[in-house]
């Protein structure tokens, strides 16, 4: 049936989850670690850290520019369409901050300046926060009333959570920043995530019939729900990729990350999880 064969009856339930729980712990530490260093779990870009944005239309290398602006906290160079480069920089001293937008003004005259001060950025980081908690909060509760049953429940919680904490670290890992953007990306996560995990919770508890031909049919159902939004986020990568449109890139890639971590958190730890309530008599 379909082009995977997802058979787990000769998998106990401890075998299924033993790999996605050594993933989720690993990823706690590293997320751990960052927040020791940074004060936050992901790193914060310049909306929640603080900066200057700098847009400018320019045939100018990376070199040169770096050479432009050595005095100065450039953190980061984008590349866009006719020559567009997008420049972040740290934060600076008001009159170190009046000394680059002079140079700006002189070097590139058509350049566009934005500058976000480190209290706002730190409201949005607390506002970014609080919509997180919110969510994840907001979801559990319409979990726990559809399946008004502690165990099953539990589980889609624990797989939503853990897709975000691995997307997160991996997010830490490959250097993609915490923004407005990506903190977009993770709530979108939170849905999908749920979905699938409902499908499958829905699929065990509520239909007759042998647990693995349940979980046959759950697993061919979901996994093409999630390939077609795969290969919508893949189409969105290629093309932000080739028109180089930074924030479409990173909120692409972490939807992609989330949804290959959904699929190793639905299929194998809530599988493992609901495998195990089932064998002990739950309903």
């Amino acid at each position: 049936m379909g082009l995977i064969n997802y058979n787990i009856e000769k998998y106990s339930p401890k075998q299924l989850v033993i790999i996605p729980f050594a993933l989720l712990a690993i990823s706690l530490v590293l997320l751990i670690l960052n927040m020791t260093a940074t004060g936050m779990p992901v790193t914060p870009g310049i909306d929640f850290s603080g900066g200057t944005a700098v847009t400018v239309f320019t045939t100018d290398s990376k070199e040169q520019i770096q050479a432009t602006f050595s005095g100065y906290p450039l953190m980061d160079i984008g590349e866009g369409v006719n020559n567009g480069k997008f420049l972040k920089f740290g934060l600076m001293d008001d009159a170190k901050y009046r000394a680059l937008t002079a140079l700006i003004n002189q070097k590139y005259p058509d350049a566009k300046v934005d500058q976000i001060g480190e209290s706002f950025g730190k409201t949005l980081q607390s506002q970014a926060v609080i919509a997180l908690i919110l969510s994840f909060i907001g979801m559990s509760i319409v979990v726990f009333i559809s399946f008004r049953t502690f165990v099953p429940s539990c589980a889609v919680v624990l797989s939503a959570f853990a897709d975000m904490v691995m997307t997160a670290a991996v997010m830490n890992i490959i250097g993609i920043p915490l923004s407005l953007g990506t903190t977009a990306a993770l709530l979108m996560l939170i849905g999908y995530s749920v979905d699938s995990d409902i499908l499958l919770t829905n699929r065990v508890l509520k239909r007759q019939g042998k647990l693995n031909e349940k979980l046959q049919g759950a697993f061919h159902t979901g996994i093409i729900m999630t390939s077609t939004t795969i290969a919508a986020a893949t189409a969105m990568l290629i093309v932000s990729w080739f028109g180089q449109v930074q924030m479409i890139m990173e909120i692409s890639t972490v939807l992609l990350l989330g949804l290959f971590f959904d699929i190793l958190n639905t299929w194998l730890t809530n599988v493992g999880i609901l495998k195990w309530y089932v064998q002990k008599g739950g309903k």
